[in-house]
């Protein structure tokens, strides 16, 4: 899958197989849909077994729950994502010169996965976009439910320093992230760009990543140091890697890492990975967050997404945005339940978005 989108480029999935963060026992089994006209490959659809519902981010635990109080098998389903990544976008790569309209594509997909769902219990299309919705949705053998959640995104307001950014917010949460941000002005932040980034420095953010997740996860974490090497190696023009140091300490012996990739031409940046060996106040935000708003409007982005969790990036900036996904049920019983619960949860996800949208910290909403 070629893309501007890091997580939709061949060279991510291949990273993830090569290393074997997916296939054998992780949980998620490759099962690619390429589709073929006259010999020539139009489609290709990343898409896994699952044997869990591990490292999807879109959760159907109590759904596998109700299934099994029934003594009906779950597992194994089908999932078309990016594994272990909560990142929106496209998910059916068509070929810019396929003989063959677009509907007509989603409508022949739509075909086989109601063929595959003969095995499978679902079929489940994790964090689309709003033009891959429509299209999946315009296909009509298949009944696709649809699910809501929230994500908080960075936007960059033709902002020309950090500064300028902060003068955006009220006068308390300009103060707070002031604050938040001179408890760790004493480090010091080196970036680093694709090839510079050498095995050692490599090896220094894996090891505060994986010690990260041993503390708080007890696992060394979803994503391998082979992982991490090969996506430098396969995907360096969209690599960006920030080390933290004390003084006098070379970035090889960092004691926090924070992993960035880029997308330039939707001139997006995500943070998506971090460690420390050590916890500081304050620190996860500067590494994470503001450190990466520094960077987006240094550079030009125009957005910043920083990962999956939530309401605490609402009062440093970042703005709730819909997050959406598309399930196809083959019981028609527990279809009819999970539509219903969908239905609630787009309900309280409005709901809940609208509290969102009158906290934000912007001037607009300064009471004092």
């Amino acid at each position: 899958m070629a893309s501007a989108n890091p997580f939709t480029h061949h060279a991510f999935l291949l990273a993830l197989e090569l290393s074997g963060c997916v296939g054998g026992d992780s949980g998620w089994q490759p099962y690619h849909l390429l589709l073929y006209r006259q010999q020539q490959l139009v489609a290709v659809m990343p898409m896994y077994q699952k044997s869990d519902s591990w490292g999807e981010y879109v959760f159907d635990w109590a759904w596998a729950d109700a299934y099994q109080g029934y003594g009906v098998a779950y597992y194994p389903k089908l999932v078309t994502a990016i594994p272990f990544t909560p990142v929106t976008g496209q998910r059916l790569a068509i070929h810019p010169q396929a003989s063959i309209h677009r509907a007509e594509i989603y409508q022949q997909v739509n075909h086989i996965l109601a063929q595959q769902l003969q095995r499978f219990s679902s079929w489940h299309g994790l964090f689309l976009d709003a033009d891959a919705c429509r299209h999946w949705q315009s296909a009509t053998e298949l009944t696709l439910l649809r699910r809501e959640g929230c994500q908080f995104h960075w936007f960059n307001r033709n902002y020309t320093s950090f500064n300028d950014f902060l003068a955006a917010l009220t006068s308390r949460k300009r103060k707070n992230i002031l604050k938040e941000r001179g408890k760790v002005q004493q480090l010091h932040y080196h970036w680093f760009e694709g090839a510079a980034i050498s095995s050692e420095l490599w090896q220094r953010f894996y090891y505060c990543y994986q010690m990260t997740y041993l503390k708080r996860s007890g696992h060394g974490g979803y994503l391998s140091g082979d992982f991490f090497l090969t996506l430098g190696r396969l995907l360096a023009d969209n690599v960006r890697l920030l080390l933290v140091c004390r003084d006098h300490e070379a970035p090889e012996h960092a004691f926090a890492a924070a992993l960035y990739l880029t997308d330039d031409q939707q001139q997006v940046l995500y943070g998506r990975y971090w460690g420390t060996l050590q916890e500081l106040d304050g620190l996860h935000f500067e590494a994470c967050y503001y450190q990466g708003i520094d960077y987006a409007i240094r550079h030009g982005f125009s957005s910043f997404n920083a990962g999956a969790q939530g309401e605490h990036k609402l009062i440093r900036g970042f703005e709730p945005v819909i997050t959406q996904s598309l399930h196809a049920i083959a019981d028609a019983a527990f279809r009819d339940a999970i539509d219903n619960f969908c239905t609630e949860e787009r309900q309280h996800n409005q709901q809940y978005l609208t509290a969102m949208r009158q906290a934000l910290p912007f001037k607009q909403n300064d009471t004092d």
